[in-house]
């Protein structure tokens, strides 16, 4: 299944398709609330990275590209790319974006391996190992490749198919975990063609490209759209530190773009304990 689509992009500053996707996962969830007393068949993650990470960055960084094709949707054109047989996995997705506008957007493949590495920061298992390579060698243009998530659907093909999960509470548990990441990281093309979920229902976010711009704007309204977070990943953003972020990250960030993480983080801090304050802590942060 090709899984790397995108949705044409929103207006510069519009944040009507993260509005949109929030929309999505509401409508879905009393059905997957009513789907959750049933019980679910036997099935098997996607994830296979998780615990593995160093050995699945080692075999990108090295492994023997013997086919490649473009994905046609979306702006960005990413390559499908079929690694030779015998190794960690079948493929990846290969990103050659050099930072700068496109289409009116800032997009950068170094946005890809920053929203990776932040993600094991954060402990979130939610992006597939992603890693700097060279296409045309050595001396080639540098390009960001990332492990090719396989038997996942996306989420417009959950709504296409009227697929239901067995597990609403932990649906709604990941959509705010992947909400309160996207707020984070500025990541304003967060829609229903870069959300994967695999057969036990695992949250998997591709497509990253246009994160980490230095803009304070956040695009789930916490108080609004975002009304709850899990209290392990709350305290894991509050406690992130500044050095550890700028010595994984710092030399993919464009110029600003580090301070205005924090300052966004600053703001999901101050946003949600003052929601707990109004609400009640046991309302806003779930164990």
């Amino acid at each position: 299944m090709e899984n790397y689509p995108r949705s044409p992009p929103t207006a510069s500053g519009d944040y009507s398709g993260a509005v949109h996707l929030r929309l999505i996962l509401w409508i879905l969830l009393p059905s997957l609330c009513a789907a959750s007393l049933q019980p679910a068949a036997p099935s098997t993650s996607s994830k296979i990275w998780v615990g593995r990470y160093a050995e699945f960055e080692d075999f990108l960084r090295t492994a023997e590209i013997v086919e490649s094709k473009t994905i046609a949707i979306g702006v960005t054109a990413p390559q499908h790319v079929f690694f030779k047989p015998g190794g960690l996995a079948a493929g990846g997705a290969l990103k050659a974006i050099e930072p700068g506008i496109l289409g009116g957007y800032w997009d950068s493949y170094k946005s890809e391996i920053a929203a990776y590495k932040l993600d094991r920061l954060l402990e979130l298992d939610m992006v597939p190992p992603t890693v700097e390579v060279r296409v045309g060698g050595r001396r080639g243009r540098p390009a960001s490749l990332q492990l090719w998530v396989e038997h996942a659907i996306m989420l417009k093909d959950v709504q296409e198919r009227k697929l239901i999960a067995p597990d609403g509470a932990k649906w709604d548990r990941q959509a705010d975990q992947m909400y309160l990441f996207d707020d984070l990281i500025a990541n304003i093309d967060e829609n229903p063609g870069n959300l994967l979920f695999d057969p036990e229902w695992n949250f998997i976010k591709i497509d990253h490209s246009r994160a980490f711009t230095p803009t304070l704007k956040q695009p789930f309204e916490i108080g609004k759209m975002l009304v709850r977070i899990d209290r392990p990943l709350f305290d894991r953003v509050k406690r992130l530190d500044r050095a550890a972020v700028k010595r994984e990250i710092g030399d993919l960030l464009e110029t600003g773009a580090l301070d205005a993480l924090f300052r966004r983080r600053d703001e999901i801090v101050k946003d949600f304990e003052r929601l707990a304050s109004q609400k009640g802590a046991a309302n806003v942060f779930v164990p």
